[in-house]
């Protein structure tokens, strides 16, 4: 809620219109009790939470309501709060009735930013809120909501208190995307609505405010259209990224090395946390393979635009020669689920577990102790390894870490029977397989082949910058299920 508007509320500033001062109490009120008060699409639930309210609240509630009538000059009614129930019904409009909808029917013309037009900024806000239901599923999101609603609901729930966890975690989240987006229509509302009030008042200074909260607001649900590309059900999770050198002999393990350098510098550059879990390296230079766990929130969702074979075309500084060469490393991301997550159950009977030297560099302990662990699953032939901790028993952890995320993966593979959507296989790194192709001789250029998005530096690529690729790919990735749905 705007600082001035609240000031005019105090200094008693009157306005002409009685409904534009009632909207004014309706647009500080909701901007204090949340975005639920105004959710037309869940009423229901908010129903029973009004229902549900203490005399304490109601009575706080009193209070707020006779306090801002006395500003306004209505006579109080304790009975005005049953409005702000009802009102949770109606879909959030101005007060001459304009909605999303209608506001993107009108077809107004979208400008540059800097331009200092109402109906431009309204119109670019609208469509990326359509923007962001459509990659959020909204069609299904709602439905959805009002299935889980009705299994907190009953009264056996907690009997299963990890199905209960997981039914109220799914709920929470759905709900905060709801409120999010709400509260984004109820902002673009007040601030149409203050616009329209400061010309019918002559205040500049309020249309200047509110102007420049319009433009604002446009900017940052740009930033929400990103995040709205992450709506996976394990988008949210931190994950294991693994690159494995493909054909081409030492020049892929170079490859496999300048790769995983790449993903390390994305993560930092993005604030996530990355620790070296495992790395082989190989004969010559370069790694056969390697696995880090990067550690944020939505790594799972940015990386799994990665997933594939990643092909590279330059002249070897291996062959003498100078000849050109064609290098393949493939790339994996594996979700963290965490322990109320897990779909998969070990048991300790089904494991090998072997020790072995410590390689590479690591200090003059980790290379002369068996500190190194490798553990298999039995049944299932996945393996995980560490070598990088300090002790044996850290790099056990670590190594059972990425061996539950590995057999977790398999499980969602088998209970979906489709396409794993969360890694590919490692065997298949070869000519065609590509994702990606990073072309340094005899031209520069990377360009991805899933979706022709394409940079003339690969520099600045291999520096970490992969942000474009990977929204390219994800709102590539999220049209293409659209269409499927319909």
């Amino acid at each position: 809620m705007s600082p001035l508007i609240l000031k005019r509320l105090f200094n008693k500033k009157p306005l002409r219109d009685s409904i534009l001062n009632a909207r004014l109490l309706s647009c500080l009120y909701s901007s204090l009790s949340g975005p639920h008060f105004h959710s037309s699409y869940v009423a229901a639930y908010n129903l029973r939470v009004l229902a549900s309210r203490s005399a304490v609240s109601a009575q706080k509630d009193s209070r707020f309501f006779s306090l801002f009538y006395e500003k306004l000059g209505f006579p109080y009614r304790s009975n005005f709060t049953r409005f702000w129930s009802s009102e949770a019904a109606i879909e959030a409009s101005t007060c001459d009735g304009l909605t999303v909808d209608a506001i993107i029917a009108n077809n107004w013309v979208i400008y540059d930013e800097m331009e200092s037009d109402w109906k431009s900024h309204a119109s670019a806000i609208a469509q990326s809120i359509h923007l962001v239901k459509k990659r959020l599923r909204w069609n299904k999101l709602i439905p959805k909501l009002e299935i889980l609603s009705e299994e907190l609901n009953k009264p056996n729930l907690w009997d299963d208190p990890s199905h209960a966890g997981k039914i109220s975690r799914e709920h929470g989240s759905i709900m905060g995307k709801i409120k999010a987006v709400n509260a984004f229509e109820q902002e673009l509302f007040e601030h149409i609505d203050m616009i329209k009030l400061a010309r019918e008042e002559n205040d500049a200074e309020l249309e200047s405010e509110s102007m420049n909260a319009l433009l604002k607001l446009r900017r940052h649900i740009k930033e929400k259209e990103l995040e709205a590309l992450l709506a996976g059900e394990h988008d949210s999770c931190s994950c294991f990224i693994e690159v494995q050198a493909g054909a081409g002999g030492t020049e892929s393990m170079d490859w496999t090395s300048m790769v995983m350098q790449m993903y390390k510098k994305w993560a930092e550059n993005r604030g996530f946390g990355v620790t070296v879990v495992d790395e082989m390296p190989g004969e010559v230079a370069g790694i056969k393979r390697a696995t880090i766990k990067v550690d944020g929130e939505y790594a799972f969702g940015y990386a799994k635009a990665e997933i594939g074979a990643h092909r590279l075309v330059r002249i070897s500084p291996f062959d003498s020669n100078k000849r050109r060469h064609t290098s393949f490393a493939s790339v994996a991301a594996i979700p963290i689920l965490g322990d109320g997550f897990s779909r998969f159950q070990i048991n300790e009977s089904d494991l090998r577990v072997e020790r072995y030297r410590s390689g590479g560099a690591g200090g003059q302990h980790a290379n002369t102790t068996d500190s190194a662990v490798r553990i298999t699953h039995i049944p299932t032939g996945v393996t995980a390894s560490c070598q990088n901790e300090r002790s044996q028993h850290q790099n056990r952890a670590s190594a059972m870490a990425v061996l539950q995320c590995r057999l977790d993966q398999l499980e969602m593979e088998r209970q979906a029977q489709t396409k794993a959507e969360h890694t590919q296989s490692l065997t298949d790194i070869n000519f065609g397989s590509q994702i990606r192709s990073y072309v340094l001789h005899p031209y520069r250029m990377v360009k991805d082949h899933r979706t022709d998005y394409e940079v003339s530096d690969p520099d600045y690529v291999l520096e970490g910058n992969l942000d474009g690729f990977i929204f390219s790919f994800l709102s590539a990735s999220l049209d293409n299920d659209e269409d499927e749905g319909n």
